[in-house]
């Protein structure tokens, strides 16, 4: 068995082969796996660097050792690094995949409840029974046009006959005003009286020098 068959748990040939959503999960297990490597690798690359740093001086061998483990940690854990970009890839892969399955899956479900919808329907039947409701959205038109429509009120006067006759009433009412204005010209004007107006009263003017020569005179009889 390969090891992606022993990583997926797939059998041999006649075995069915995982589902979408379990290689996802065991991709996501396979990278949590992997990352807790990156750190343990990590703190053997610190360690080894400390002990080579320890015994630079005292023991060129023992140092020598520490910097060889130390490479070998470091091919590792480039190693994990490519294989972790590699599982990520494959991860978001599958599970677009699995979204598209989930949509193409709904939209052939939306189209099955279609077909059945549409499975009792006729065309010419839709076709004849629109064809109807114009027809009596016709007619109801035609009902509304005669209800409103007033019968048997003016229809069989003639409007330019009745034009005609009011503009000869209208003419008539004039002629008769211009006949009355003409016929107050023989109508007689009063007579100028024969008598003389009543004299006028004297003036006040005339009074006050009639009482000034009274003084006058009073005044010189005194003397």
């Amino acid at each position: 068995m390969s090891v992606f068959g022993k990583l997926f748990g797939g059998g041999g040939k006649g075995g069915k082969g995982p589902s979408a959503q379990e290689a996802i999960q065991k991709l996501r297990e396979t990278e949590e796996m992997l990352t807790k490597k990156q750190d343990f690798l990590e703190k053997k690359i610190d360690q080894e660097l400390i002990t080579a740093k320890k015994n630079g001086t005292k023991n060129k061998r023992a140092a020598l050792q520490a910097l060889k483990r130390k490479k070998r940690y470091e091919k590792q854990l480039t190693q994990i690094d490519g294989t972790l970009s590699t599982i990520e890839f494959q991860r978001e892969a599958l599970e677009n995949a699995n979204t598209n399955t989930e949509v193409l899956k709904n939209m052939g479900f939306a189209a099955k409840a279609m077909k059945a919808a549409h499975e009792n329907m006729d065309i010419d039947k839709v076709d004849d029974l629109m064809q109807d409701i114009t027809e009596q959205q016709e007619l109801a038109q035609e009902i509304s046009d005669a209800i409103s429509k007033p019968a048997g009120f003016g229809d069989e006067f003639d409007e330019d006959e009745l034009l005609a006759e009011l503009d000869e009433l209208e003419q008539e009412e004039l002629d008769k005003n211009l006949l009355e204005i003409g016929g107050t010209e023989n109508v007689p004007l009063p007579n100028v009286p024969s008598t003389s107006l009543p004299s006028r009263p004297a003036k006040k003017e005339d009074e006050d020098e009639h009482d000034m020569e009274d003084l006058q005179r009073w005044a010189m009889e005194a003397n």
